[in-house]
């Protein structure tokens, strides 16, 4: 099954105004920003890859694994962020000095679609302070071009 980005796209639009909620991922009930993605999975492929432990909103900090990078290698094709097409995950580092551990879908090369804590999941613009702070890019499994 191939699956196009407009379709991506259409499907993380979707889950516009779904609200903030952690370790969620119930489309229009709560999710956040991995629980948007993880969403976004089940939607194409049907169950998730693995099973998603505990986590805190400090992630991995105190130990520096990149746990979500690591996700997202296991399971996604790796990408120079600057070659990202819209339906492919982003990862971000928030401080320079942490592991990445916010994700966002692309929807075009100056959107994004992303659930932050205190809002719901919206589309907002893929700023340089955004840019900036990119630390992986990722196409998911079967997608075309």
């Amino acid at each position: 099954m191939i699956i196009s980005r407009d379709q991506i796209v259409e499907l993380a639009r979707g889950w516009l105004g779904t609200p903030y909620h952690h370790r969620a991922s119930l489309k229009g009930v709560g999710c956040d920003c991995i629980g948007l993605v993880r969403g976004l999975w089940r939607e194409l492929y049907g169950t998730e890859p693995e099973t998603v432990g505990h986590y805190t909103g400090e992630w991995s900090e105190a130990t520096g694994n990149e746990a979500l990078l690591g996700a997202a290698g296991r399971h996604l094709q790796p990408v120079a962020p600057p070659a990202a097409k819209p339906g492919d995950v982003l990862v971000f580092r928030l401080r320079q000095t942490t592991v990445a551990k916010h994700a966002a879908i692309l929807v075009s090369h100056e959107r994004m679609i992303h659930a932050q804590e205190g809002a719901p999941v919206c589309e907002v613009a893929v700023s340089s302070w955004w840019r900036r702070r990119i630390a992986g890019a990722f196409v998911l499994p079967n997608v075309a071009g």
